[in-house]
């Protein structure tokens, strides 16, 4: 049996009623982080909510958290764990032959992964991006390809292949699943998000709005919308969690927000951990500094509500009091929270090592992880008192550390 086909078996093979989340009728919202190739872990993740019914009713996404949002949010709930499998599949392809033997680890593995990465880099990604002809240095100045090394016309290619873009842009359509997109505007730099709910500001949403969204420079060029030009929205934020909060619907919620960059790790011992480091921080964009924001905002907003209930009638309708009253929505807020922690033969590369067997490991550690998360107790337990807020870290934190560094 092939790999993939066997970690589809595993996932469906464990569904849990008992801790389903859905079952309390909570609105659910996965929220998709940027980073590359360690992508595959979110595709993980969702597999596993697949598998225990959980289906999302939003999905928010920057970068590749764009191609997997857009991915699910693109396909009827049967036909989206296989679609994630025919886009991993495809972009893992051409490194599908360079596999070590399982249990391979130290420098041997670190050895390969940096090959592999640098010859994702030298010949390009299948049905993903290619390398520029002649490079953007030698072409002319002002031309498309003078703004990237990569040409990403393979990308639309795939997206419109994969990806019904109809389901995505019809009102109320039957398995409806509302889709937004982060990007950066070049010329304003300001964030600005494509939401399917909202048409009447980005228009029909299309492959050009999925690839803008991964438009990271100098890498792959920007893309063009209706006269603006936008690049990855991972420039200013990483994660689409804070315009999800401020949208927080009245009913309640569980937000599913998976990190492909852990803020959290050791001290650099050499200028390729240095790099390696740095990513991590920069485009981790606080996500626990956002997390802690929303349970402030919303206990602020349940303390205004406490007070209102004390105050005399005549101020029912004073708009401050309506302004803090309105920092929460009524129903129980939920965020569970999942980070990809790098295995210790990764580095600075392992955003662009688009091999066969990291995808195949990332993707298991995804689903590994949301199955842990959904059948831990604490998941089962949370509070759905209205107005109450939980946030949920249920994943072994265990410190990484580097290969030839282990203890004897």
């Amino acid at each position: 049996m092939p790999r993939s086909a066997a970690i589809r078996k595993s996932a469906r093979s464990k569904p849990d009623p008992i801790t389903n989340p859905s079952a309390h009728g909570e609105t659910c919202t996965l929220v998709l982080q940027g980073g590359g190739a360690l992508g595959a872990y979110q595709a993980g993740v969702y597999e596993q909510m697949d598998a225990h019914g959980l289906r999302p009713d939003w999905v928010a996404g920057v970068s590749i958290g764009a191609i997997n949002a857009a991915i699910i949010a693109g396909n009827p709930p049967e036909r989206r764990v296989q679609r994630l499998h025919e886009f991993w599949d495809l972009v893992t392809s051409r490194l599908r032959w360079f596999t070590l033997p399982a249990g391979t680890t130290g420098e041997a593995r670190e050895l390969a992964n940096e090959t592999r990465a640098a010859l994702a880099a030298t010949f390009g990604v299948e049905g993903f991006f290619e390398p520029r002809v002649p490079p953007a240095p030698l072409q002319w100045p002002g031309m498309p390809g003078a703004l990237s090394y990569y040409d990403t016309a393979p990308l639309k290619q795939t997206l419109e292949d994969l990806i019904d873009f109809d389901l995505i842009n019809t009102r109320n359509a039957r398995h409806k699943v509302r889709l937004s997109v982060g990007a950066v505007d070049i010329t304003t730099g300001n964030y600005r998000y494509f939401d399917s709910a909202s048409p009447g500001d980005c228009g029909r949403i299309d492959a050009r709005h999925i690839m803008a969204s991964g438009a990271l420079p100098p890498g792959f060029p920007p893309v063009e919308i209706d006269g603006e030009h936008y690049w990855d929205g991972g420039l200013v934020s990483n994660t689409p969690l804070q315009y999800v909060m401020e949208r927080q619907s009245a009913h309640d919620m569980l937000v599913v927000q998976v990190d492909l960059f852990s803020a959290r790790g050791p001290l650099p011992e050499n200028l390729n951990e240095v790099a390696e480091r740095v990513k991590d921080i920069r485009y981790s964009s606080r996500t626990r500094l956002n997390t802690d924001r929303a349970r402030h905002l919303h206990e602020l907003g349940e303390a205004a509500r406490r007070l209102a209930a004390r105050l005399p009638a005549s101020f029912a309708g004073d708009p401050d009091l309506a302004r803090l009253t309105g920092l929460c929505a009524p129903g129980a807020l939920t965020i569970m929270h999942l980070i990809y922690r790098s295995a210790h033969h990764e580095s600075q590369s392992k955003d662009y090592e688009f091999s066969r067997q990291s995808m195949l490991e990332r993707w298991q550690k995804g689903a590994a992880d949301m199955q842990t998360s959904l059948e831990h107790p604490r998941c089962a337990a949370r509070s759905h008192q209205p107005g109450s807020i939980t946030v949920l870290d249920l994943t072994p934190h265990t410190p990484p550390r580097k290969a030839g560094r282990d203890p004897a």
